[in-house]
């Protein structure tokens, strides 16, 4: 509740990128309630404006600058408006940023949201905050207090990574690898479903490295605490992302066979099919080797479903390295991919070789992409007629429709009552295509 001397004001937040950022956009809205901020669909209703920006993807800098630019307008009619750049772009750039656009008042980066509000409170000429310590940021607020809670809710467990790819910024925008204590998780986990959530989906840059701290004092691998997350009553499914393959242990996998709640899909990323490129990435493993897991996984959770990510036209990347890439998209059947032509991200040791020509990379991608579209097809083709279990999550495009997932992660839509809304029903598919189901209900 607001104090007396606190007036109702607005948050737009717009977040880029993965799910983390989705997580801390919602965290940042959370935290910015009990200082009267109410979360705008509108840029022009806000009084103070988020962009949680991502660094992945080419060009992310400058595309940042100009969204900046384009809040111009805004920002005329509103003086008193105040633009922060959060997340990893701010983390990468810094100070450049507010340097080289003057509209922006407030630079936070991925591990220090947390201090916002007391920035914005005590606000002082462009403050700006891009410490790497992760603890901090998960010690506030409650969960569920901004109506961000969703049936299918995030819950970051672990962030960071210490790999150290030689295509990737995470390690420098996120800083090194860092595991929740599992009471933390736990209580959190608990708000979640109290406000709603039937499926959490725990995140980290490198979920299956989880190691934090248990109850009993010793560390807890991602399959120790996935089973301690199945006891809460109320809970009907549990899915993580993104994992990396060197971490798929042997309780891990075992989960998936033994946990009910645990569902039969894995996130894994591969990024090349060719050993000679993966030692370039510095991946630490071979095509065979991911080949030879997820052939694991299939002995002890024969219907797991599996989706991956890919890079094409990484520097050095000929023709037979593509072919390569091919391959083991023929020997995994992906049921859903990711797939982008490289960019070299600044600092990164990657950057600084010979790049592919763009043009081969194009031809790559749309090459890898029609056979992995072919495989997806495949698969949602090969559910017609068969039944599985939806829950439902949302209201459809259509009046009377809802949408949810299948135990898989397939997207299914159908004819259903909202009361289902939350709820896990038994659909026959009728009809599909390369991103949907379409059910019907039969229980």
């Amino acid at each position: 509740m607001l104090s007396k001397t606190q007036k109702e004001k607005q948050v737009f937040i717009k977040s880029y990128g993965c799910q983390m950022n989705v997580y801390d956009s919602e965290r940042m809205a959370e935290a910015l309630l009990p200082m009267g901020y109410k979360s705008t669909p509108r840029e022009e209703d806000a009084d103070l404006i988020i962009l949680n920006t991502c660094h992945i993807r080419e060009k992310a800098t400058e595309k940042i600058y100009s969204e900046v630019g384009r809040l111009k307008p805004i920002k005329q009619k509103n003086p008193d408006l105040k633009i922060t750049v959060a997340g990893c772009v701010a983390q990468a750039e810094g100070e450049e940023i507010i340097r080289r656009q003057p509209l922006v008042d407030i630079l936070v980066g991925p591990q220090a949201y947390h201090k916002l509000p007391e920035m914005i409170k005590n606000y002082d000429k462009k403050p700006v905050a891009l410490d790497l310590d992760q603890s901090g940021k998960f010690d506030w607020p409650h969960r569920g207090t901004s109506n961000t809670v969703k049936v299918s809710s995030f819950l970051t467990v672990q962030e960071g990574c210490d790999k150290f790819c030689t295509f990737c910024v995470v390690p420098y925008t996120r800083g090194q690898e860092y595991s929740r204590p599992v009471a933390e998780i736990i209580s959190e986990a608990r708000e979640l479903i109290s406000s709603g959530a039937g499926e959490l989906v725990l995140l980290g840059q490198n979920v299956n490295a989880y190691h934090g701290l248990g109850q009993d004092n010793r560390s807890w691998s991602l399959a120790d605490l996935i089973w301690k997350i199945s006891e809460l009553p109320d809970l009907q499914r549990i899915r993580f992302v993104t994992s990396h393959p060197n971490e798929m242990t042997l309780d891990l996998m075992t989960a998936f066979r033994d946990c009910p709640k645990l569902m039969p899909y894995l996130h894994l990323p591969i990024q090349s099919g060719s050993d000679r490129i993966l030692k370039l990435m510095n991946r630490k493993h071979t095509q065979a080797e991911y080949v030879e897991i997820i052939s694991r996984l299939r002995e002890y959770r024969p219907d797991i479903a599996i989706s991956g990510d890919f890079i094409v036209g990484f520097p050095g990347e000929t023709e037979e390295d593509f072919q390569e890439t091919l391959s083991v998209v023929e020997k995994v059947g992906f049921i859903k991919s990711f797939s982008f032509k490289y960019s070299p991200r600044p600092g990164t040791p990657a950057a600084e070789r010979v790049q592919v020509d763009s043009d081969i990379q194009s031809e790559r991608l749309q090459r890898l992409q029609n056979l992995l579209t072919e495989y997806q097809f495949a698969k949602q083709k090969s559910m017609l007629g068969k039944h599985c279990q939806v829950l439902f999550e949302r209201d459809g495009r259509l009046e009377g429709q809802l949408v949810g997932k299948n135990e898989h992660f397939q997207v299914v839509f159908g004819q259903i009552p909202v009361s289902w809304i939350g709820k896990v029903g038994t659909m026959k598919i009728v009809d599909a295509n390369v991103n949907s189901l379409h059910g019907e209900l039969v229980n």
